[in-house]
């Protein structure tokens, strides 16, 4: 027998950047680009389902109570920031178990208080609207479907759902490391106003040798849960796994480090997505997925280069994860 919130309605707004017809030209053209964008592997029931089986399995959040201890930390330090009417943007919520700790953190608080999870994927924003629930009436969950790489008006959409004058607490956890820190940073930061804060999570290389901790953190990655996650994805657009074999590594993208998925066909393949033809030839490889791994020193650098300035940062003993606390820089 279903829960009252199973048959709840849930008002979902979805951004023209996740229009189907916008997201079938970009995953072909993709595709022939060789590459998968990282929405994709999310973008349905079943994958959101498999990733949330890796992120049981894998992710320090879950397995490691030091890093359960730094999102607390980074929660307590932006509620000493809010005012009276606050709204919390989960950009990237995925299943939105970090941002329902916030607002368990803010709710006694906050008088106000309203959530939009926001992600590319509908199903997620489903998920974290069911976590919020515990927490907030569902009249002031606003779940949003958005591509944030691909949209430059996520501001105006807000803006629309939300109470002008409540401060935006931004959330953008595990999200840096799949998305290229150039074309992702300057979107974050046209989303901030005066007053905004934003709540970052990036994953780090241990040690003092970086090449040496990213070699260390390889199997969180090169897995059984992440490698079935990332063919579930092919098999869903019709291209089998014996057609080739998935392979794990570490390769250089300027002066950083990521952790790189490829699939190398070892037979030709050609698939049909909505009527266009997509050929796969035999030694091609087509990139799955990609994870970059940051240090302290290489993150803040690059925070600087697009405006945006760390002001509360905890880091876990592991050296692993650290959460921090971004605003606009003077």
């Amino acid at each position: 027998m279903g829960s009252l919130l199973d048959s709840t309605p849930a008002k979902v707004t979805v951004h023209p950047s996740q229009f189907p017809g916008a997201v079938r030209r970009q995953l072909v053209a993709a595709l022939r680009a060789g590459n998968v964008p990282p929405k994709f592997l999310y973008d349905s029931v079943r994958q959101t389902q498999k990733w949330l089986e890796v992120h049981q399995a894998h992710s320090p959040s879950r397995i490691n109570a030091d890093v359960t201890r730094i999102y607390e930390a980074a929660f307590e330090d932006a509620l000493g920031q809010a005012g009276q009417a606050v709204a919390l943007v989960g950009l990237g919520c995925g299943g939105g178990q970090k941002d329902t700790r916030c607002l368990a953190k803010l709710q006694p608080s906050i008088p106000e208080l309203h959530y939009v999870p926001c992600d590319v994927s509908q199903a997620m924003t489903l998920v974290a609207r069911e976590a919020a629930a515990e927490h907030l009436p569902l009249g002031q969950v606003h779940p949003l479907v958005c591509d944030l790489a691909e949209s430059d008006d996520l501001g105006q959409a807000l803006d629309e759902q939300l109470p002008g004058e409540a401060k935006r607490l931004f959330t953008f956890f595990g999200m840096i490391p799949n998305l290229e820190p150039d074309v992702i940073l300057p979107k974050l930061r046209a989303l901030l106003r005066v007053g905004d804060q934003l709540l970052f999570s990036a994953n780090l290389a241990p040690g003092r040798d970086y090449r040496a901790g990213v070699e260390r953190v390889l199997p969180q990655y090169d897995n059984a849960e992440t490698r079935d996650w990332l063919l579930s994805f092919l098999t869903g657009i019709g291209v089998p796994e014996t057609a080739g074999e998935l392979v794990f590594g570490i390769e250089p993208v300027d002066e950083l480090l990521r952790i790189f998925a490829n699939f190398k066909f070892t037979q030709s393949q050609a698939i049909k997505l909505d009527g266009e033809l997509v050929a796969f030839e035999v030694g091609q490889t087509l990139r799955l997925f990609f994870s970059y791994r940051h240090t302290a020193e290489t993150f803040a650098k690059r925070l600087a280069k697009h405006g945006l300035q760390i002001v509360f940062s905890e880091i876990a003993e592991s050296g692993e994860e650290g959460v921090f606390r971004l605003v606009l820089l003077d």
